[in-house]
């Protein structure tokens, strides 16, 4: 018997986050399948895309994950707890003073620059102990990292490498999502000369649209992140297993005149005698207010029993209206669920439609939804 997860669904709940584990571990089994001889870690930074760190890690650590990267320390705690033998590392700069807490959860920072580096040096020297860390190069991103000048002058400096444990070489893929990209190509030389600079250690340079540029840029490590959430990762690929559906409840549905406006502002006008569903949700929840319908531009489209449903008018903080005339009556009425993401309208897709990317539509979902996690054995 198929689980129907709007069964299972609190009867308060205005909104439902249906995260499927099983999909997510099939995705993180074919990067790795991709990446095959390098280990393959998983990013799951901003709670795991929005789709809940602790539940992703315990589904990645069932199919092999053993490396973690996450954005804050914070992060890195709760990862932690659910993964008390993963090694974890934290990408968002390493402060003066948070030494100690690193070394009670074994988190690894990820040092972008010499002072950092400096910083980390004298915490391991103050401990006597060589803690391990990661080092990461700037190549061309001008974002985070060392440029090539301060890699020259830590390598002329190899007390300060001998004060820890450097575990990894990582750098950051600027346009991997575009495979032809002439910057992939020389971030790849610039971060090899880096390497170069440095004792031999581990590598990861590939993020998700980095793996599928080839073994060339997988080296020791690649680090997947939106691709494991069945997001696109790069153009001319399709995205993998569909891992999230979100769903908003219809509040009421009332019948409107030709010629009347809907929503803030009066924004569009009624062409015809419509139908109209509102649905519990809006733009604190992740929609985006660029998703709604005006006069002579229309927005987004949610489906209902696999119907259609076109937003009309502006999108409210809580409240989105559709037009469900041509919606069987019996699908489209109070308590019935509409589908915004899942089987007709992915991530990206819904993106596209607001003028963003998947990767914020996705981490900008609110924790206001219901989420219910299926598959979680499966594999």
């Amino acid at each position: 018997m198929v689980f129907d997860p709007r069964k299972a669904a609190d009867p308060t709940a205005t909104s439902l986050l249906t995260i499927d584990l099983a999909a997510l571990r099939a995705n993180y089994a074919t990067l790795r399948d991709q990446a095959k001889g390098s280990e393959c870690a998983a990013v799951i930074k901003a709670n795991a895309y929005g789709t809940g760190a602790e539940q992703a890690v315990r589904a990645l650590s069932k199919e092999g994950c053993g490396t973690y990267f996450v954005a804050t320390f914070a992060e890195a705690e709760t990862i932690r707890a659910a993964a008390r033998e993963a090694t974890i590392y934290v990408l968002d700069g390493f402060f003066s003073g948070s030494g100690p807490a690193f070394a009670e959860k074994a988190v690894r920072p990820v040092l972008s620059s010499l002072a950092e580096i400096q910083d980390w040096a004298a915490f391991c020297r103050e401990r006597d102990q060589p803690l391990p860390a990661a080092l990461q190069f700037d190549t061309g991103m001008n974002r985070l990292g060392m440029p090539h000048g301060e890699v020259e002058q830590l390598a002329a400096e190899p007390e300060l490498l001998a004060s820890f444990a450097p575990a990894l070489l990582m750098s950051h893929l600027a346009c991997a999502d575009e495979p032809g990209h002439p910057l992939n190509e020389a971030q790849l030389k610039a971060f090899e000369a880096c390497r170069a600079m440095l004792p031999a250690c581990r590598a990861s340079f590939a993020n998700s649209a980095g793996i599928f540029l080839g073994a060339r840029y997988h080296f020791d490590l690649v680090r997947p992140g939106f691709a494991l959430y069945g997001g696109k990762a790069a153009e001319g690929r399709e995205a993998l297993r569909r891992v999230i559906r979100l769903e908003a409840r219809i509040v009421q549905v009332h019948d409107a005149r030709a010629g009347t406006s809907v929503g803030y502002g009066a924004d569009q006008s009624l062409s015809r005698p419509t139908r109209i569903a509102t649905l519990a949700i809006g733009y604190a929840d992740g929609i985006f207010r660029a998703l709604g319908a005006r006069e002579g531009q229309s927005g987004f489209t949610a489906y209902i029993g696999g119907h259609a449903a076109p937003a009309l008018g502006r999108i409210s903080m809580d409240l989105i209206t559709l037009d469900v005339t041509d919606i069987p009556e019996g699908l489209a009425h109070r308590g019935a669920w509409a589908e915004i993401i899942g089987e007709h309208v992915s991530v990206d897709d819904l993106a596209a439609r607001a003028g963003t990317i998947g990767y914020e539509m996705l981490t900008s979902l609110s924790s206001r939804a219901q989420r219910i996690y299926t598959g979680s054995e499966a594999r």
